[in-house]
């Protein structure tokens, strides 16, 4: 597998729209929103301090990401302190290593912070993200939220 530079970018108005464009494919949808809803539940829940990126390879977006950045965990709305809430890489570019990326990307980013940690959660089910995350590392803790998402963890002790 070969090593992709991948970006993180800050939204802003001149690069919205083509953010707003990246989708995943119709099956993945049940697992994961789209930026736009991101985006919304992000202004919707600010006391989870969302953080979110738009992922770049050179100067094209192929992804978002997107953050509870350092909150004070209140389970099962918050959870944290740092939770990869939404991920998601444009269905034309999937399979080139990009998520993988972000996700290491982030992990540089949070241990920057003196995080000792990193939460996600995923919805269960055929063609879901369970194996992607067990690849990368992440163990699910026996905890499952409200909605049915297993919580997983990824140590980030060195």
């Amino acid at each position: 597998m070969w090593t992709v530079a991948v970006t993180l970018c800050q939204i802003t108005d001149d690069n919205l729209r083509s953010v707003l464009a990246v989708r995943t494919t119709p099956g993945q949808e049940r697992f994961v929103s789209s930026v736009a809803t991101s985006m919304a539940e992000a202004a919707d829940c600010p006391e989870a301090n969302p953080w979110f990126r738009a992922v770049y390879v050179d100067d094209k977006p192929v992804g978002f990401v997107m953050l509870s950045w350092d909150v004070e965990p209140r389970p099962p709305e918050i959870i944290g302190p740092w939770f990869l809430w939404k991920l998601l890489i444009d269905h034309q570019q999937q399979g080139r290593g990009y998520g993988r990326e972000v996700v290491q990307e982030v992990v540089r980013l949070v241990r920057d912070q003196a995080a000792t940690e990193l939460l996600t959660s995923y919805a269960p089910g055929e063609g879901g993200p369970a194996g992607f995350y067990a690849r990368l590392g992440f163990v699910p803790t026996g905890e499952v939220e409200p909605d049915g998402e297993i919580i997983a963890r990824l140590d980030l002790h060195e």
